[in-house]
């Protein structure tokens, strides 16, 4: 399960919190860090914050990283964080722009992956340092998809919003569940064989005392159902082209959380700052078939009565578009 929420109000700094639960393990992503988005998270969540998704280094994606790093610096776990080339040099001002007076009582650690197009450049910061070297902890090339946990994959996009951004695709792995009317059918009882085949067992499997052929057990019991999944984009240019190449991307996907910048009369003014408008927000996820498309990141250029309007105009082009819940309450 991939249980998200949007962070932040409308027409302020925006975030995507996000606990991927597989029933026996969690990981748990931050995807941006603005202002006061984690004013509503408790700080435990927070703290057991495992990657930190960053879409680029702007202020209003970043502003709120003292308060995260506050409860993760030192934290048991490594805490990861990934974003465009740069990162790592940017992160590592932010990590040394604090008194490190109890430095090497300090056991926390930190991974900063540098996502270029094709290969991810790693360092590793210590806390016992003062977060003060940034070791090289290695490159290896990628094919979109930069991190795998039990839970979830993340798949990097990258986009355009004068220099590098980079989107993100949530994928939980597919899931075999037990057919329990075709378990009953075979006069089978549940056991610690069922364990053994959900493990992948193959060969002969001993089911309660007697032989089995773990193949055809799996092809009568076992229903295979497609994880969740959903992207989110932020801050960048979309026009024909990029529309051609980022439909194709998203199929498939559940929900997209996407910026929706301007409204259809500022098309100019998006283009200019390389963002987006609702309605061409809404025509991606129109092109791609998407059952679901949220909106944040508007821009408080607008007063609060356009926002139903803005809204109005997405769903005029994908009906099956929404804001976060309680922003028009």
């Amino acid at each position: 399960m991939l249980r998200a929420h949007v962070l932040g109000r409308l027409a302020e700094d925006n975030a995507l919190w996000v606990v991927a639960d597989s029933g026996q393990g969690q990981t748990r992503l931050l995807l941006d860090c603005g202002a006061h988005v984690l004013d509503g998270v408790p700080f435990a969540e927070v703290q057991a914050t495992d990657h930190l998704l960053l879409s680029h280094l702007h202020m209003d994606h970043v502003g709120g990283f003292d308060d995260f790093f506050r409860a993760t610096f030192d934290r048991p776990a490594p805490t990861h964080a990934w974003g465009p080339p740069g990162t790592a040099r940017i992160l590592g001002h932010r990590f040394q722009g604090f008194w490190w007076n109890h430095a090497p009582e300090l056991r926390g650690q930190w991974f900063v992956h540098d996502v270029h197009d094709a290969h991810v450049q790693s360092f590793r910061f210590e806390a016992h340092e003062a977060f003060a070297v940034a070791h090289d902890a290695g490159t290896r090339a990628h094919d979109g998809t930069v991190l795998t946990t039990p839970q979830v994959s993340v798949q990097a996009v990258p986009l355009e919003h004068h220099g590098r951004s980079l989107g993100f695709i949530l994928r939980e792995p597919d899931r075999e569940r037990v057919n329990t009317a075709a378990l009953a059918g075979l006069g089978l009882r549940p056991g610690p064989w069922l364990a053994a085949l959900k493990g992948g067992a193959t060969g002969e499997l001993d089911v309660n005392g007697q032989p089995h052929d773990a193949a055809a057990l799996r092809a009568a019991l076992m229903d295979r159902e497609t994880g969740e999944s959903l992207a989110y984009l932020t801050d960048f240019l979309l026009d024909a082209a990029q529309q051609a190449r980022l439909a194709p991307l998203l199929r498939g996907v559940q929900t997209l959380y996407a910026e929706a910048q301007y409204t259809p009369e500022d098309h100019a003014l998006a283009t200019r700052h390389q963002h987006t408008t609702v309605t061409q927000v809404a025509a991606l996820a129109h092109a791609a078939d998407l059952p679901a498309l949220t909106l944040l990141h508007l821009s408080r250029r607008y007063r609060p009565e356009q926002w139903p309007d803005m809204l109005s105009a997405a769903q005029g082009i994908h009906p099956a578009t929404r804001f976060p819940d309680g922003w028009l309450a």
